[in-house]
């Protein structure tokens, strides 16, 4: 198991393009200014010994030093050793709708984005507690299983959209049911399932499923994105807007956020309501809620023992350094009798 150290190095990545074209523009420019002077015939024979080959064989021989230089300042690690190690925490399973009306955009940048940035910093600000997280339209589909890997849980969260769920709709009656199979801690005592949502079409009976989870221990919170007031739908091809979503009576259709429904699910299971227009609030209120609760001991297997790996990079570009400083860009006995761009035949 490999884990980077220090990532943001790979930005210096970038000089390996920037040393391109420089050399590039050097040549074009050492060309330029020998026409000038001379003719192609005589500046073979005045410099018979010049080559571009090994100019650009210095070139890449660089570019690879630099290149390995760099990934020894990122230090890649491995992991030795898979240990279990016991950990204390809660189960927090949230459930994203990700329905077309979470596209509105009557709160910045747009419901769903609204969603993702609230969830994603809950996450940041939990401990070791284990998270899932459900994503659901017509259907419910788990988008990543209860896990302590909180990166990997962001890292999902941010590519969830409408596409992922075959049909429309808000099923979040599928969505209880679903994160009924994430708590499978039977000793976890305190289990939480955050919902994030618009409200809208959601069914009546959703309440009492609600209620059944409640009564399994799972305590319910929701939180509403968007506004009472509404907004239309945009519709987009290949991330270009085409206009808005219409009805079949060609008017323009109006989502409205519904905070009554989502209060009434979580008063159904003994939870608590939040407005999640301003992203602090639910942020700050879910944290606490958690960061108080009483946390249970569970195991989990992690590597260890990760050992540094930037010698073996460091040594590969020290190595490339030290040939782009004793290869010459003169001609050399091998290179000529080698011809690789039939130089010495010309001159016959």
């Amino acid at each position: 198991m490999y884990k980077l150290e220090e990532p943001i190095y790979f930005y210096l990545l970038a000089i390996v393009p920037a040393m391109i074209v420089i050399f590039l523009l050097v040549l074009w420019w050492k060309k330029r200014a020998q026409r000038k002077f001379s003719n192609l015939d005589l500046l073979k024979r005045l410099a018979p010994n010049s080559s571009t080959f090994k100019s650009t064989l210095k070139l890449i021989m660089l570019l690879l030093g630099v290149s390995f230089l760099v990934i020894s300042l990122v230090n890649p690690k491995m992991g030795s050793k898979l240990k279990t190690v016991k950990r204390e925490g809660v189960d927090v399973v949230f459930a994203l709708d990700v329905s077309k009306s979470m596209l509105a955009e009557d709160i910045a940048p747009n419901r769903l984005e609204k969603a993702k940035q609230i969830i994603s910093k809950i996450i940041d600000k939990l401990g070791s507690d284990r998270v899932g997280v459900i994503i659901y339209a017509g259907n419910a589909y788990p988008l990543l299983p209860i896990t302590t890997d909180h990166a990997a849980a962001n890292m999902f969260l941010q590519n969830a959209n409408p596409d992922m769920v075959s049909s429309q709709g808000t099923a979040i009656n599928e969505a209880l049911e679903l994160a009924k199979t994430y708590y499978n801690n039977d000793e976890q005592t305190n289990r939480f399932l955050v919902i994030i949502s618009d409200g809208e079409d959601h069914q009546e009976e959703t309440k009492q499923v609600a209620q059944n989870l409640a009564n399994e221990g799972v305590k319910i919170y929701t939180i509403g994105v968007g506004t009472e007031k509404g907004g239309p739908i945009p519709m987009r091809v290949s991330g270009s807007m085409i206009g808005y979503k219409k009805d079949n009576k060609g008017e323009t259709v109006i989502t409205k956020l519904k905070p009554k429904v989502l209060a009434g699910i979580a008063d159904a299971a003994d939870g608590v309501y939040i407005d999640g227009n301003v992203t602090k609030k639910p942020v700050k209120q879910i944290s606490e809620i958690i960061s108080n609760a009483q946390k249970t001991e569970f195991e989990t297997k992690q590597f260890s023992d990760y050992k540094d790996q930037f010698q073996w990079f460091l040594a590969i570009a020290i190595l490339f350094l030290l040939l782009d400083v004793f290869l010459f860009e003169k001609k050399t006995k091998w290179l000529r009798k080698v011809d690789l761009f039939n130089e010495e035949k010309a001159k016959k």
